[in-house]
């Protein structure tokens, strides 16, 4: 998304263990919006502490289903298809997080929120649904890419495209106006 709207940028992995963090965060109660902002600034601030001039930025995206449960990436074809038809029928929430920090600290942040209401899926096709997606969707938390055949699955999306994609895009973007580091 920052290279398709003409930001230069450099991508350097946190090298956080997610899992371990975000049982960690969930133990402590987080509510999904808090555990989204909370992932995307900790990768932020690993980073921004090994490079202390640089604007940061880390991001993270939660899926909750209306009775609570979160939803992790699919570890194989099976969840995938299980988590699906959970999410069949059904509405759910979709929040993604930007934090951006800047020597060692966070200096900005956002959280926003698409609610995602998914047709009733059948089982075959969910299974051809897999067959053209998987394995390319084993790395998206609401297993779908709404830019490709993931949009299928959906009767009505209520919030922005580039939050459902994973960052909050047009928000990063004042900011990054906002710090003259594009220009106005």
């Amino acid at each position: 998304m920052l290279t398709a709207a003409g930001i230069p940028f450099e991508a350097v992995s946190a090298h956080v263990d997610e899992d371990s963090a975000k049982a960690a965060l969930l133990g402590d109660g987080l509510a999904p919006r808090d555990l989204a902002d909370a992932l995307a600034e900790l990768k932020a601030l690993k980073v921004s502490s090994r490079d202390s001039l640089a604007l940061v930025l880390g991001c993270d995206s939660v899926v909750a289903i209306e009775d609570g449960t979160l939803l992790d990436k699919p570890t194989s074809r099976d969840q995938a298809a299980d988590h699906l038809r959970r999410l069949s029928g059904k509405r759910h929430n979709l929040i993604s997080a930007a934090v951006i920090a800047e020597g060692g600290r966070p200096v900005w942040r956002v959280v926003d929120r698409a609610k995602m209401h998914v047709r009733p899926l059948s089982d075959d096709f969910i299974e051809s649904y897999l067959d053209q997606e998987w394995p390319e969707i084993s790395g998206c938390v609401g297993c779908y890419r709404i830019e490709g055949p993931g949009a299928q699955l959906f009767t009505r999306i209520e919030g922005s495209q580039f939050t459902v994609l994973g960052l909050p895009l047009l928000q990063v973007l004042d900011y990054l106006r906002l710090r003259g580091v594009m220009p106005i």
